[in-house]
Protein backbone atom coordinates (compact mmCIF):
# COMPACT_ATOMS: atom_id res chain seq x y z
CA UNK A 1 0.00 0.00 0.00
CA UNK A 2 1.71 3.78 -1.01
CA UNK A 3 1.79 6.17 1.66
CA UNK A 4 -0.86 8.35 -0.40
CA UNK A 5 -3.61 6.15 0.11
CA UNK A 6 -2.46 5.26 3.64
CA UNK A 7 -3.88 8.36 5.27
CA UNK A 8 -7.18 8.57 4.63
CA UNK A 9 -7.50 5.56 5.79
CA UNK A 10 -5.78 6.74 9.24
CA UNK A 11 -8.14 9.36 9.14
CA UNK A 12 -10.70 7.37 8.83
CA UNK A 13 -9.98 5.24 11.50
CA UNK A 14 -9.63 7.57 14.17
CA UNK A 15 -13.07 9.79 13.39
CA UNK A 16 -14.70 6.32 13.51
CA UNK A 17 -13.02 6.01 17.35
CA UNK A 18 -14.52 9.24 17.64
CA UNK A 19 -17.52 8.41 16.79
CA UNK A 20 -17.44 5.30 18.84
CA UNK A 21 -16.36 6.67 21.84
CA UNK A 22 -18.95 9.41 21.69
CA UNK A 23 -21.75 7.34 21.21
CA UNK A 24 -20.75 5.27 24.55
CA UNK A 25 -20.27 8.07 26.75
CA UNK A 26 -23.95 9.39 25.83
CA UNK A 27 -25.38 6.10 26.43
CA UNK A 28 -23.87 5.87 30.06
CA UNK A 29 -24.88 9.51 30.37
CA UNK A 30 -28.25 8.94 29.89
CA UNK A 31 -27.81 5.94 32.35
CA UNK A 32 -26.52 7.44 34.89
CA UNK A 33 -28.96 10.65 35.00
CA UNK A 34 -32.03 10.25 37.50
CA UNK A 35 -35.19 11.30 35.57
CA UNK A 36 -36.25 14.54 36.97
CA UNK A 37 -40.03 13.19 37.41
CA UNK A 38 -40.82 9.83 38.31
CA UNK A 39 -44.07 8.56 40.04
CA UNK A 40 -45.45 6.20 43.06
CA UNK A 41 -45.74 3.03 42.02
CA UNK A 42 -46.33 3.82 38.24
CA UNK A 43 -48.79 6.63 38.90
CA UNK A 44 -48.93 10.21 39.20
CA UNK A 45 -49.59 11.90 42.59
CA UNK A 46 -52.62 13.77 42.21
CA UNK A 47 -52.75 16.66 44.02
CA UNK A 48 -56.33 19.06 44.60
CA UNK A 49 -55.37 22.71 45.10
CA UNK A 50 -57.41 25.71 45.64
CA UNK A 51 -57.27 29.32 44.46
CA UNK A 52 -56.05 31.28 48.07
CA UNK A 53 -53.26 33.12 48.01
CA UNK A 54 -49.45 32.10 49.45
CA UNK A 55 -46.17 31.98 48.74
CA UNK A 56 -46.23 28.17 48.18
CA UNK A 57 -48.17 29.02 44.59
CA UNK A 58 -44.38 30.29 43.15
CA UNK A 59 -42.84 26.63 43.87
CA UNK A 60 -45.87 25.16 42.55
CA UNK A 61 -45.41 27.17 39.48
CA UNK A 62 -41.60 26.00 39.28
CA UNK A 63 -42.28 22.63 39.44
CA UNK A 64 -40.04 22.85 42.83
CA UNK A 65 -42.63 20.03 44.34
CA UNK A 66 -41.60 17.75 41.53
CA UNK A 67 -38.14 18.59 41.27
CA UNK A 68 -37.36 17.98 45.16
CA UNK A 69 -39.16 14.42 45.23
CA UNK A 70 -38.01 13.09 41.89
CA UNK A 71 -42.28 12.23 41.06
CA UNK A 72 -44.66 13.07 38.92
CA UNK A 73 -47.28 15.36 39.99
CA UNK A 74 -50.70 15.88 38.55
CA UNK A 75 -52.15 19.30 40.16
CA UNK A 76 -56.13 19.62 40.00
CA UNK A 77 -57.92 22.59 41.15
CA UNK A 78 -60.53 22.81 43.02
CA UNK A 79 -63.35 25.98 43.87
CA UNK A 80 -64.14 24.68 47.01
CA UNK A 81 -63.13 22.88 50.51
CA UNK A 82 -65.83 20.45 50.54
CA UNK A 83 -65.29 19.39 46.72
CA UNK A 84 -61.32 18.38 47.67
CA UNK A 85 -63.28 16.63 50.69
CA UNK A 86 -64.71 14.49 48.76
CA UNK A 87 -62.49 13.36 46.33
CA UNK A 88 -60.19 13.07 49.26
CA UNK A 89 -62.62 10.23 49.96
CA UNK A 90 -63.21 8.49 47.50
CA UNK A 91 -59.03 8.37 46.37
CA UNK A 92 -59.62 10.66 43.36
CA UNK A 93 -56.59 12.81 44.99
CA UNK A 94 -54.43 11.84 47.78
CA UNK A 95 -53.29 15.18 49.26
CA UNK A 96 -55.39 18.37 49.07
CA UNK A 97 -55.36 21.95 50.16
CA UNK A 98 -58.59 22.73 52.62
CA UNK A 99 -59.13 25.15 55.19
CA UNK A 100 -59.85 24.32 59.14
CA UNK A 101 -63.80 24.13 58.39
CA UNK A 102 -63.92 21.22 55.69
CA UNK A 103 -61.54 19.38 57.18
CA UNK A 104 -63.89 19.47 60.87
CA UNK A 105 -67.02 18.38 58.69
CA UNK A 106 -64.60 15.56 57.03
CA UNK A 107 -62.86 14.54 60.09
CA UNK A 108 -66.81 14.22 61.28
CA UNK A 109 -67.54 12.02 58.78
CA UNK A 110 -64.93 9.63 59.53
CA UNK A 111 -62.99 10.24 56.21
CA UNK A 112 -59.37 8.91 56.58
CA UNK A 113 -57.63 12.07 56.32
CA UNK A 114 -55.24 14.07 58.50
CA UNK A 115 -53.44 17.45 58.49
CA UNK A 116 -49.95 17.42 58.52
CA UNK A 117 -48.75 21.03 57.19
CA UNK A 118 -50.57 24.72 58.15
CA UNK A 119 -50.76 26.72 54.88
CA UNK A 120 -51.38 29.75 56.53
CA UNK A 121 -53.28 31.45 59.42
CA UNK A 122 -55.94 33.08 57.71
CA UNK A 123 -56.59 36.96 57.63
CA UNK A 124 -57.02 39.63 55.06
CA UNK A 125 -57.17 36.82 52.16
CA UNK A 126 -60.22 35.96 53.19
CA UNK A 127 -63.16 38.62 53.80
CA UNK A 128 -66.98 39.90 54.56
CA UNK A 129 -67.35 42.36 51.59
CA UNK A 130 -70.46 43.87 51.07
CA UNK A 131 -72.49 45.55 47.86
CA UNK A 132 -72.27 49.53 47.33
CA UNK A 133 -75.75 49.18 46.17
CA UNK A 134 -77.03 47.77 49.02
CA UNK A 135 -76.55 50.30 51.94
CA UNK A 136 -74.84 48.20 53.91
CA UNK A 137 -72.80 50.72 56.50
CA UNK A 138 -72.79 48.77 59.79
CA UNK A 139 -73.09 44.77 60.90
CA UNK A 140 -77.03 45.34 61.86
CA UNK A 141 -77.60 46.76 58.36
CA UNK A 142 -76.84 43.22 57.56
CA UNK A 143 -80.43 41.98 58.85
CA UNK A 144 -82.66 41.23 55.93
CA UNK A 145 -80.03 40.99 53.17
CA UNK A 146 -78.93 37.84 50.93
CA UNK A 147 -74.96 37.08 51.43
CA UNK A 148 -73.64 34.08 49.56
CA UNK A 149 -70.61 32.19 50.61
CA UNK A 150 -69.72 28.16 49.66
CA UNK A 151 -71.58 26.23 52.84
CA UNK A 152 -68.89 24.66 55.07
CA UNK A 153 -65.86 26.55 54.10
CA UNK A 154 -63.43 28.48 56.57
CA UNK A 155 -65.55 31.41 54.94
CA UNK A 156 -68.96 30.07 56.12
CA UNK A 157 -67.46 29.52 59.64
CA UNK A 158 -66.27 33.11 59.72
CA UNK A 159 -69.43 34.31 58.55
CA UNK A 160 -71.23 32.64 60.96
CA UNK A 161 -69.06 33.30 63.88
CA UNK A 162 -69.05 36.89 63.16
CA UNK A 163 -72.87 36.88 62.91
CA UNK A 164 -72.48 35.59 66.62
CA UNK A 165 -70.45 38.33 67.92
CA UNK A 166 -72.50 40.84 66.10
CA UNK A 167 -75.50 39.25 67.91
CA UNK A 168 -77.33 38.59 64.49
CA UNK A 169 -79.37 35.45 64.50
CA UNK A 170 -78.75 32.96 61.12
CA UNK A 171 -82.40 33.74 60.45
CA UNK A 172 -82.27 37.01 60.79
CA UNK A 173 -80.18 37.48 57.17
CA UNK A 174 -80.42 34.55 54.15
CA UNK A 175 -77.45 32.72 53.56
CA UNK A 176 -77.26 31.30 50.41
CA UNK A 177 -74.93 28.34 48.81
CA UNK A 178 -72.59 29.55 45.68
CA UNK A 179 -68.96 28.40 44.89
CA UNK A 180 -66.79 31.39 44.33
CA UNK A 181 -67.32 31.56 40.60
CA UNK A 182 -71.01 31.77 40.86
CA UNK A 183 -70.60 33.97 43.65
CA UNK A 184 -68.30 36.37 41.25
CA UNK A 185 -71.20 36.11 38.82
CA UNK A 186 -73.82 36.86 40.75
CA UNK A 187 -71.89 39.87 42.39
CA UNK A 188 -71.75 41.01 38.84
CA UNK A 189 -75.11 40.63 38.25
CA UNK A 190 -76.47 42.09 41.69
CA UNK A 191 -78.54 39.13 42.59
CA UNK A 192 -76.48 39.08 46.29
CA UNK A 193 -76.00 42.43 48.87
CA UNK A 194 -72.38 40.65 50.52
CA UNK A 195 -70.58 37.46 50.47
CA UNK A 196 -67.50 36.34 52.24
CA UNK A 197 -65.32 34.73 50.26
CA UNK A 198 -61.60 34.42 48.99
CA UNK A 199 -59.84 34.66 45.97
CA UNK A 200 -60.37 35.69 42.87
CA UNK A 201 -63.48 36.01 44.06
CA UNK A 202 -62.74 38.26 46.50
CA UNK A 203 -61.07 41.04 44.49
CA UNK A 204 -63.25 41.07 42.04
CA UNK A 205 -66.02 41.81 45.01
CA UNK A 206 -63.81 44.37 46.54
CA UNK A 207 -63.69 46.48 43.17
CA UNK A 208 -67.30 47.40 43.55
CA UNK A 209 -67.81 46.95 47.01
CA UNK A 210 -66.05 47.71 50.69
CA UNK A 211 -64.85 45.19 53.64
CA UNK A 212 -67.09 44.70 56.46
CA UNK A 213 -64.85 42.38 58.40
CA UNK A 214 -62.14 39.88 57.61
CA UNK A 215 -60.69 36.56 59.25
CA UNK A 216 -58.30 38.65 60.79
CA UNK A 217 -60.71 40.33 63.02
CA UNK A 218 -63.14 37.37 63.13
CA UNK A 219 -60.06 35.07 64.43
CA UNK A 220 -59.46 38.16 67.58
CA UNK A 221 -62.80 37.18 68.58
CA UNK A 222 -61.93 33.65 69.21
CA UNK A 223 -62.44 31.97 65.74
CA UNK A 224 -59.58 31.75 63.82
CA UNK A 225 -59.35 29.72 60.83
CA UNK A 226 -56.40 27.64 58.73
CA UNK A 227 -55.52 26.84 55.61
CA UNK A 228 -53.98 23.55 55.93
CA UNK A 229 -52.72 20.42 53.56
CA UNK A 230 -54.25 17.05 54.31
CA UNK A 231 -53.52 13.93 53.21
CA UNK A 232 -55.39 10.36 53.05
CA UNK A 233 -53.53 8.12 55.91
CA UNK A 234 -53.33 5.11 53.21
CA UNK A 235 -50.98 7.41 51.12
CA UNK A 236 -49.14 9.14 54.17
CA UNK A 237 -48.28 5.34 55.65
CA UNK A 238 -46.69 4.18 52.51
CA UNK A 239 -45.30 7.39 50.57
CA UNK A 240 -43.29 9.18 54.18
CA UNK A 241 -40.39 10.57 51.95
CA UNK A 242 -42.88 12.25 49.59
CA UNK A 243 -45.30 14.20 52.52
CA UNK A 244 -41.39 14.68 53.58
CA UNK A 245 -40.64 16.11 50.91
CA UNK A 246 -43.66 18.21 50.04
CA UNK A 247 -43.02 19.75 53.09
CA UNK A 248 -40.03 20.90 52.95
CA UNK A 249 -40.55 22.61 49.59
CA UNK A 250 -43.65 24.15 51.09
CA UNK A 251 -41.63 25.52 54.31
CA UNK A 252 -38.43 26.34 51.72
CA UNK A 253 -40.66 29.03 49.99
CA UNK A 254 -42.45 30.12 53.34
CA UNK A 255 -39.18 31.29 54.64
CA UNK A 256 -38.27 32.93 51.58
CA UNK A 257 -41.42 35.11 52.08
CA UNK A 258 -40.83 35.43 56.15
CA UNK A 259 -37.10 36.48 55.41
CA UNK A 260 -37.98 39.34 53.17
CA UNK A 261 -40.91 40.04 52.42
CA UNK A 262 -41.04 43.00 50.42
CA UNK A 263 -38.21 41.72 48.19
CA UNK A 264 -40.72 38.66 47.96
CA UNK A 265 -43.35 40.60 46.53
CA UNK A 266 -41.05 43.37 44.31
CA UNK A 267 -39.99 40.17 42.17
CA UNK A 268 -42.41 40.76 39.56
CA UNK A 269 -42.27 37.05 38.57
CA UNK A 270 -43.40 35.30 41.85
CA UNK A 271 -46.44 38.19 41.64
CA UNK A 272 -47.04 36.66 37.99
CA UNK A 273 -46.60 33.05 39.54
CA UNK A 274 -48.75 33.13 41.63
CA UNK A 275 -51.71 35.66 39.97
CA UNK A 276 -51.53 32.98 37.31
CA UNK A 277 -52.35 29.82 39.58
CA UNK A 278 -55.05 31.90 41.92
CA UNK A 279 -56.64 34.03 39.45
CA UNK A 280 -56.21 37.13 41.48
CA UNK A 281 -55.34 40.93 39.82
CA UNK A 282 -51.65 40.89 40.41
CA UNK A 283 -52.11 44.56 42.18
CA UNK A 284 -53.69 42.78 45.03
CA UNK A 285 -51.38 39.97 45.52
CA UNK A 286 -48.76 41.98 48.05
CA UNK A 287 -51.94 42.93 50.19
CA UNK A 288 -53.22 39.53 50.19
CA UNK A 289 -50.05 38.07 51.13
CA UNK A 290 -49.64 40.49 54.16
CA UNK A 291 -52.75 39.78 55.29
CA UNK A 292 -52.04 36.35 56.55
CA UNK A 293 -49.84 34.19 59.09
CA UNK A 294 -47.38 31.53 57.71
CA UNK A 295 -45.78 29.49 59.83
CA UNK A 296 -42.28 27.99 60.08
CA UNK A 297 -40.68 24.82 61.04
CA UNK A 298 -41.05 26.03 65.00
CA UNK A 299 -44.31 27.17 64.80
CA UNK A 300 -45.92 23.88 62.91
CA UNK A 301 -44.36 21.88 65.38
CA UNK A 302 -45.76 23.79 68.39
CA UNK A 303 -48.84 24.52 66.39
CA UNK A 304 -50.18 21.04 65.31
CA UNK A 305 -48.63 18.89 68.49
CA UNK A 306 -50.31 21.86 70.37
CA UNK A 307 -54.10 22.88 70.66
CA UNK A 308 -54.89 21.98 67.09
CA UNK A 309 -56.67 19.14 67.65
CA UNK A 310 -58.90 21.34 70.06
CA UNK A 311 -59.60 23.54 67.39
CA UNK A 312 -61.29 21.14 65.38
CA UNK A 313 -63.03 20.00 67.97
CA UNK A 314 -64.55 23.81 68.86
CA UNK A 315 -65.09 24.33 64.89
CA UNK A 316 -66.58 20.75 64.35
CA UNK A 317 -69.21 21.90 67.72
CA UNK A 318 -70.19 25.32 66.31
CA UNK A 319 -70.64 23.36 62.85
CA UNK A 320 -73.02 20.92 64.82
CA UNK A 321 -74.52 24.01 66.45
CA UNK A 322 -75.64 25.69 63.41
CA UNK A 323 -76.88 22.55 62.12
CA UNK A 324 -73.59 21.73 59.43
CA UNK A 325 -72.45 18.58 60.81
CA UNK A 326 -74.21 15.72 62.29
CA UNK A 327 -72.10 14.35 64.97
CA UNK A 328 -68.82 14.99 66.86
CA UNK A 329 -66.08 13.33 68.40
CA UNK A 330 -64.73 13.07 71.57
CA UNK A 331 -61.43 14.06 69.89
CA UNK A 332 -59.53 15.09 66.83
CA UNK A 333 -56.32 13.83 67.72
CA UNK A 334 -56.47 11.15 64.83
CA UNK A 335 -56.70 13.61 62.29
CA UNK A 336 -53.61 15.84 63.28
CA UNK A 337 -49.73 14.59 62.41
CA UNK A 338 -46.14 16.30 62.77
CA UNK A 339 -44.57 13.14 61.68
CA UNK A 340 -43.30 14.64 58.18
CA UNK A 341 -42.79 18.33 60.09
CA UNK A 342 -38.68 17.58 60.12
Amino acid sequence: MSKKNSKPLWITAIVLVAIVTFIIYQNRKGQDQTPAAQSVGGQSVIIAYQTGVDPSKVAQANGDYEKDSKQHIQWKKFDAGSDVVNALASGDVVIGNIGSSPLAAAASRNVPIEVFLITAKLGGSEALVVSQKSNIQSPQDLIGKTIAVPFVSTTHYSLLSALKHWGISENQVKIINLRPPEIAAAWERGDIDATYVWEPALSKAKATGKVLTDSKQVGEWGAPTYDLWVVRKDFAEKNPDFIKSFVKTTLKQIDAYQQNPQAFVQDQANIDKIAKLTGSYPKDIPLLLSGNDYLNLEQQQKTLSGEFAKNIFDTATFLKSQGKVDQVKASYAENVTTAFLQ
